[in-house]
């Protein structure tokens, strides 16, 4: 890493009360129960840095070095996650009007998903605190993500799984080294053992939105879209939400983007779309509420988003609502064809979460809720092949 490496990170700030805490020492959630943001000198990096400033550097989230909180280059653990493509979908885009329908493609991240980015950052800044030993719940890809970067770093992880999790999921994580429970119910049920272990084992919560940093990690999907549109930002975004600190990150990119200068006050409309046996924010959206109902019984192989109940579901709602955005509830059939359509017009054989997206946007099309000369972005948050028992089922392979 460069020996010019600094960060304008400059105190954390919680996401409801507004309280602020010192970038030193290990933090979870505020006092108050919700979130911490990492805030930057936004006015310095307006008058140090510019769009130009990252020609030439390597293609990887690390490039908006200035504006993450990792403070020494030596604490950056990476694996060359980031900078992913921006594909054009032509075929598809077709079907839905005169507009761009493009993909940013997260599976060609470093455990084939954007649970990368949150982790590399996150594990960085554990490790340029001190810390030792990781733990999460997840229901594949943080899992993985934590077990390869905690690897990297020399750290120990802890994970904790559903025990319906498909078994690629879990031996990827126990191939790097991570310790892995299997436990019986949903990721909320995962995520209680950690809590629970917290004080009698001495770990830390690196569970989504529950310590600061995995936030700003996914935050560089944002600016890595306004520097792939050349410094624009599209209509709309579509993007598949289980915990959604993506989509509260890509909001929060684009903020610092206007701040610094870079881009404008227009924002593109975020749509949330969730699977309809496991869609809280949906239903929050539509009923006019600022926080989520947990909810039960929740199913969908979506796994990314069997996510019952979200510690940032008034983030997203925030975010939806300001943007003019809507949430969507698509079906299993709705998510197998949309799969199938992506593969074979296409060629992007997705995970079922970056499926789903599709399916959303062929109805938000239907119903005239898209128009067709904008430009809209899916995000596909993973690769098939963990889910390939799922797939197989679901296309009758």
């Amino acid at each position: 890493m460069s020996a010019t490496w600094h960060s304008l990170a400059t105190v954390l700030v919680c996401t409801r009360c507004e309280r602020q805490l010192p970038l030193e020492g290990a933090h979870n959630l505020c006092a108050c129960g919700a979130p911490l943001s990492t805030a930057y000198d936004l006015e310095g990096a307006a008058r140090e840095l510019g769009p130009e400033t990252f020609v030439g550097r390597a293609a990887d989230l690390w490039r908006y070095r200035e504006l993450l909180p990792v403070q020494r280059p030596e604490a950056c653990i990476t694996l060359g996650e980031g900078m992913t493509p921006l594909l054009p979908l032509p075929r598809l885009g077709g079907r839905l009007g005169d507009g761009r329908l493009l993909l940013k493609d997260e599976s060609l991240n470093p455990t084939n998903s954007f649970k990368a980015r949150g982790m590399a950052v996150a594990v960085s800044r554990a490790v340029e605190l001190g810390l030792r030993h990781l733990a999460l719940p997840s229901a594949g890809n943080a899992g993985t993500a934590l077990a390869a970067y905690a690897a990297r770093a020399g750290v120990r992880a802890s994970v904790f799984m559903p025990d319906d999790t498909p078994r690629l999921f879990v031996d990827e994580c126990r191939a790097l080294g991570a310790e892995v429970e299997l436990v019986p119910g949903l990721i909320t049920d995962c995520a209680r053992r950690v809590a629970e272990g917290k004080a009698t084992r001495g770990w830390f919560d690196v569970s989504t939105l529950k310590e600061p940093y995995r936030l700003e990690g996914k935050k560089t999907l944002g600016y890595e879209l306004a520097e792939q549109l050349g410094w624009q930002l599209p209509d709309v975004i579509v993007y598949p939400t289980g915990g959604g600190t993506g989509l509260v990150g890509m909001w929060k990119a684009f903020a610092e983007l206007e701040a610094l200068g870079w881009v404008g006050a227009r924002r593109p409309r975020m749509v949330c779309v969730q699977a309809d046996g496991c869609a809280p924010i949906v239903r929050a959206f539509h009923a006019g509420a600022e926080r989520a109902e947990p909810w039960q019984d929740a199913r969908t192989f979506a796994l990314g988003l069997r996510v019952p109940a979200a510690v940032g579901d008034f983030l997203m709602l925030r975010a939806l609502r300001q943007s003019g955005g809507t949430a969507v509830a698509v079906s299993e059939a709705e998510i197998e064809a949309a799969g199938r359509e992506l593969a074979l017009a296409e060629g992007i054989f997705a995970s079922p979460e970056g499926a789903a997206t599709w399916a959303a946007t062929r109805r938000l099309r239907a119903s005239g809720e898209l128009c067709g000369e904008e430009t809209v972005v899916l995000f596909n948050t993973g690769g098939w092949y963990k889910y390939a028992d799922g797939w197989r089922a679901a296309l009758g392979l």
